[in-house]
């Protein structure tokens, strides 16, 4: 499957939402990004605040990209995996990662709808937006704002998710682009990064 973003556009930034699940699923998607992917990612993953470092260092085993949890107005730069901090919704301006302490959505903090919808108003139809195994609805509404700006969302084979209710609310909010497995997604983000030019 060949997807392109619209109007030939160059991706600025991939966003990637997964709960319950959602640990093993990232690291099986990101191990098989290729060592010169380029393109930022963003990820909230939700979990218990005391999971904090346990969580990067286990997501990081096997990835061959540097994976990081963000700090305030962090710059976005090629070739980095961005993990939201427990607790902390994270936010997309141009070129650049912000933390709020604003109240939960949906019951979650960080929220996935958050940094989609936030993504989706700097990047537009530059954005790729993945959803990933959960228990709840959080990311449908931000998968259609994505939609809506022109950007792309794929989406986990809900058959193939810990749990399939996450991916199917994205599937029934918004048109999404496509619905994979996670070793068809990560094949999809690899050939995305082929086109770029950071």
């Amino acid at each position: 499957m060949a997807l392109r973003l619209t109007s030939g556009s160059q991706p600025a930034l991939i966003v990637i939402g997964a709960s319950l699940g959602g640990l093993m699923a990232l690291r099986e998607l990101l191990q098989q990004l290729r060592p010169d992917f380029s393109i930022p990612i963003a990820i909230v993953q939700h979990r218990h605040r005391d999971l904090q470092q346990q969580l990067v260092a286990s997501m990081q085993q096997g990835v061959r990209l540097l994976l990081r949890e963000v700090e305030d107005k962090d710059e976005l730069r090629p070739g980095q995996i961005y993990l939201a901090p427990a607790d902390y919704h994270l936010l997309v301006e141009a070129d650049c990662l912000l933390l709020s302490i604003d109240p939960p959505v949906s019951y979650a903090r960080p929220s996935i709808d958050v940094l989609f919808e936030s993504a989706a108003d700097a990047y537009g139809e530059r954005l790729i937006g993945v959803i990933l195994t959960g228990a709840n609805q959080d990311g449908a509404i931000g998968a259609a704002a994505i939609k809506a700006k022109g950007g792309l969302v794929l989406v986990q084979e809900p058959a193939t998710a810990e749990s399939a209710v996450m991916p199917a609310a994205a599937i029934a909010q918004t048109c999404v682009d496509a619905v994979l497995s996670l070793s068809a997604l990560a094949a999809q983000l690899n050939e995305f990064c082929e086109v770029c030019e950071f």
